[in-house]
């Protein structure tokens, strides 16, 4: 524990982390004040060893366009698919989860390589990704499909995270109650491929170039020792 109050202690208090907008156009544009909690600050044996093969991560945190680009970025990740999860509706279409009567999220499974990239460094960008204390909205985005949450695939997955935020809570690195949800992982639905790569396809897009640009590049200096080359 004592370890997670240093690194706390020294995190690096990140300012205008502007939220994704939705896809009718309204713009995330509340600033967000989010804690790095930095690697470096860690004793080694603190991360969890790495067996140096493929892994599952599953992440909601609002608009899927945004955080799928930002994760897209990190060195060792494989692959990024956006999609939906969390809810009773089979095979749900995007309009059915804007709804929010689904009770899926928006959500990202991201594939990664072990050996290059930790599951204590993808809950690192997750919580500097997005504001993990807004209940089921993300900024201007509202409802359960914009919720915060943490779908795990293994017990050890279930420890790191519970072990994060309840130091975080502890420590009071945020001025609210950290709402993210936590849920084993079922079943995840793939969006339609027009969301996928959203960014990197569809740059002259207003929405890309207003809203997830700034944030995309403010993501990118945050973890600069940790971007594929």
């Amino acid at each position: 524990m004592k370890y997670l109050q240093k690194m706390i202690l020294g995190c690096v208090i990140i300012g205008l982390m502007t939220a994704c907008a939705s896809s009718n156009g309204s713009n995330r544009d509340e600033k967000i004040n989010n804690e790095l909690m930095t690697e470096a600050m860690l004793p080694k044996d603190f991360l969890a060893e790495s067996d140096g093969g493929i892994d599952t991560a599953t992440f909601a945190a609002g608009c899927f366009w945004c955080i799928e680009a930002q994760f897209l970025e990190l060195a060792g990740v494989e692959e990024v698919t956006p999609g939906y999860i969390g809810g009773h509706t089979k095979n749900p279409t995007y309009k059915q989860v804007l709804t929010g009567k689904t009770g899926h999220a928006e959500s990202i499974n991201v594939i990664y390589h072990s050996d290059s990239i930790s599951f204590d460094e993808l809950l690192e960008a997750f919580f500097i990704a997005h504001d993990p204390t807004q209940l089921n909205r993300q900024g201007n985005d509202v409802g359960t499909q914009y919720r915060s949450a943490i779908f795990y695939h293994n017990l050890h997955q279930k420890e790191r995270i519970e072990y994060y935020m309840n130091e975080l809570t502890e420590q009071q690195v945020y001025s609210k109650p950290i709402v993210t949800e936590v849920s084993p992982f079922t079943v995840f639905y793939e969006a339609e491929d027009y969301h996928k790569n959203y960014y990197a396809l569809n740059p002259s897009n207003p929405y890309c170039q207003r809203v997830i640009q700034p944030k995309l590049e403010k993501f990118k200096k945050i973890f600069a020792d940790k971007l594929k080359k």
